[in-house]
C-alpha cells in the first residue's frame, strides 16, 4: 500500500505539467462524396498527438482533439491537404 502511495505521488507532478488537450475545427474543401469523410478521418488520426476525430460532411469541416505539446494546428491542415483535401482552421 505504501509503494502505491509512494507511486502515485510521484506520477502527480508529472500529470499536471500535461497540456490539457485543444480541440480545433478545420474548414475542409474537396468532399464531394460520402468516402471523403473517411480519408479525411483517416489522415488527421495518424498526426501524432491526435486524440479524436469527428468529420462532417454535411458541413465539410472536422473537429480534431489533439495535444498541443506533441501537434499544431499546421500538421493537421498539412495533413489533410496531403491526402487531396486542403483545409484551414476556423476562426
Amino acid at each position: 500500500m505504501r509503494k502505491l502511495l509512494m507511486a502515485v505521488c510521484a506520477a502527480l507532478p508529472l500529470m499536471a505539467l500535461a497540456a490539457a488537450p485543444k480541440t480545433v475545427t478545420l474548414d475542409v474543401q474537396n468532399m464531394t462524396c460520402e468516402l471523403c469523410p473517411i480519408t479525411v478521418k483517416k489522415s488527421l488520426e495518424k498526426v501524432p498527438g491526435v486524440s479524436a476525430v469527428k468529420v462532417d460532411f454535411a458541413h465539410k469541416t472536422a473537429s480534431v482533439t489533439y495535444d498541443p505539446d506533441k501537434a499544431k494546428p499546421e500538421a493537421l491542415t498539412r495533413a489533410t491537404t496531403n491526402a487531396g483535401y486542403p483545409s484551414t482552421v476556423r476562426p
